[in-house]
């Protein structure tokens, strides 16, 4: 990518931004389950659902996730605190999405069952971890989560304290903090300032198509280098423009290199 100014490069990410940071470009996007749950408490438990599996093919990932809320019915929280592990066996029996088996998804679903019975919410318990404004970290908020949530789980939630980007609780994060007319919003006690890049493989072509990161592989180290990248155009907001940027590449009708000779300066 040529050289560009931080004033320019701003002024072209925000009218992408403006552009596609709309619902009509969300579908298929597993982000599009939250909207179906208006209030909070059962809309944290639809997102971590939803991007735990957000993995392989959208087409599948969206089947996958449909057939998991619709089991468990419109009220998630009372369904999720209410179920016995002998139920959720029942209730998924045969269960298997590439590599997560009935298992995992049960363990899962009774980690959640925990953190909601010990913290009352899975913010609290996001919160409760992350520490004190000084010392905060979106990491250690995730850590408690998983010591809690992972006994069975495997690799539905990411290790934050290995070399992971761990990009779909990255996702998570920015499902439930941010708040526009794609993001819902609704954990009101996380600022959107310390969110980090969810880094998947578009995030990274992304990433070092604008500068941002030099490395080979997407971890952890590249997560926060994208991240403190954005952070310098917007601070408040580092992950601002992500939902955007990573239409190309996913969507069909958006084409990476047609993002690239945007941000090249071509119209």
């Amino acid at each position: 990518m040529k050289p560009i100014s931080k004033a320019r490069l701003k002024q072209r990410l925000e009218t992408l931004y403006q552009r596609y940071n709309k619902r009509g470009f969300v579908d298929p996007d597993p982000l599009v389950f939250l909207y179906d749950y208006p209030r909070v408490r059962d809309r944290e438990i639809a997102g971590l659902i939803a991007a735990c599996l957000a993995y392989g093919r959208v087409s599948m990932i969206m089947a996958t996730v449909r057939g998991i809320l619709d089991i468990l019915g419109p009220d998630l929280h009372r369904a999720v605190t209410r179920v016995s592990p002998e139920d959720l066996n029942w209730m998924f029996t045969g269960f298997r999405y590439r590599f997560a088996s009935q298992a995992h998804l049960v363990a899962l679903i009774l980690g959640i069952q925990a953190i909601l019975r010990d913290y009352g919410s899975l913010e609290a318990c996001f919160m409760a971890n992350a520490g004190e404004k000084e010392n905060y970290d979106v990491h250690t908020g995730l850590a408690g989560m998983y010591a809690t949530i992972n006994a069975g789980a495997g690799h539905l939630f990411a290790d934050p304290g290995k070399t992971s980007a761990c990009k779909r609780s990255h996702l998570y994060l920015r499902w439930m903090v941010r708040q526009d007319r794609v993001d819902p919003g609704g954990w009101a006690t996380v600022p959107a300032a310390s969110l980090m890049v969810p880094v998947d493989t578009h995030m990274h072509r992304i990433g070092r198509l604008l500068g941002f990161t030099q490395r080979k592989s997407a971890d952890r180290v590249c997560a926060r280098e994208i991240t403190k990248g954005f952070s310098r155009l917007a601070p408040a907001d580092p992950v601002r423009y992500d939902f955007a940027l990573t239409r190309f590449g996913i969507r069909q009708e958006f084409d990476m290199d047609d993002l690239q000779a945007y941000l090249n300066g071509k119209d």
